[in-house]
């Protein structure tokens, strides 16, 4: 027969399990940001890809998935749906590589929506008492350089 796993075992990797923790965090965070969003029609994704696009312009989906972090055909799923929703404007380039650039209407409502993000910013940041944010942000970004290594 073989071995059963205790619950206290069970119990631990949910306490001290780093992906099942920055998962939870992640989703917690989440849906913070995109409450504070939701007025305005935008949610934190598509709010981030915004940004990472307005910043980084002509960068390939394969090359945004990458720098996000993104499963690939996630990424390409929220690219055309924002295209979809006129945010952004898409345009094949030689071979199968397509091109997202922010649309005038999406340039307008990352611009609009630029205060509410702070306003969430600014609402989790004050409630980080044992850690200051710099910290936290070093931290993640150290676990996820370690999931990436």
């Amino acid at each position: 027969m073989g071995e059963t796993t205790s619950v206290t075992d069970l119990e631990l990797v949910g306490r001290e399990c780093l992906c099942l923790q920055s998962r939870m965090t992640a989703r917690a965070v989440t849906r913070k940001y995109n409450d504070v969003l939701a007025g305005h029609g935008l949610s934190i994704t598509e709010f981030s890809l915004l940004v990472a696009l307005s910043a980084r312009p002509g960068l390939t989906a394969t090359e945004l998935a990458d720098l996000l972090c993104f499963e690939r055909t996630t990424l390409v799923r929220n690219l055309k749906g924002m295209a979809g929703k006129g945010l952004l404007v898409q345009k094949k380039e030689l071979g199968p590589a397509v091109l997202s650039t922010v649309s005038e209407l999406g340039e307008r409502m990352l611009t609009s929506a630029l205060p509410l993000w702070q306003l969430a910013q600014t609402e989790v940041k004050s409630k980080l008492t044992l850690h200051g944010p710099q910290e936290i942000l070093d931290s993640v970004r150290e676990l996820r350089d370690a999931a990436l290594k």
